[in-house]
């Protein structure tokens, strides 16, 4: 029986993209990157969540239209979160069944920066709705 680590790759094993380069990675490896990349999505499902329970309550209330705005961002970066967080397990799952180097986390300080965007922005308009209401 060939060893597991050294095992050339299932040409079966789907996608082919992923699977059909290489050989077999450490089981470790492999599980603790699928496991990133499910973080990731669930991160993404949490802001289309988020976005949708803000645009549900902006349609009951007189809500501000920065609050939809902010809907809309949040579902769409849940959207492209989880998009990233594919591309991203092939890029080390194939850098792992290859043995190379892991590649750097691209979307990271997207992400960052657009948090840290989204937190100043939203400063910034309750500075102003806050000067606005003192009378």
């Amino acid at each position: 029986m060939p060893d597991a680590v050294s095992a050339p790759a299932d040409p079966a094993r789907r996608p082919r993209s992923v699977y059909g380069v290489g050989e077999e990675p450490e089981v470790q490896a492999s599980l603790a990157n699928e496991r990133t990349a499910l973080s990731w999505i669930r991160t993404g499902m949490a802001l289309v969540a988020g976005g949708i329970a803000l645009a549900t309550l902006a349609s009951f209330g007189d809500l501000p239209v920065v609050i939809i705005a902010i809907a809309g961002l949040a579902s769409l970066g849940g959207g492209v979160l989880a998009v990233w967080a594919l591309v991203s397990w092939r890029r080390v799952e194939r850098a792992l069944r290859r043995r190379e180097p892991l590649p750097s986390p691209s979307a990271l300080p997207w992400l960052v920066g657009g948090v840290v965007a989204v937190a100043l922005f939203l400063a910034v308009f309750s500075g102003f709705e806050a000067l606005q209401a003192v009378p």
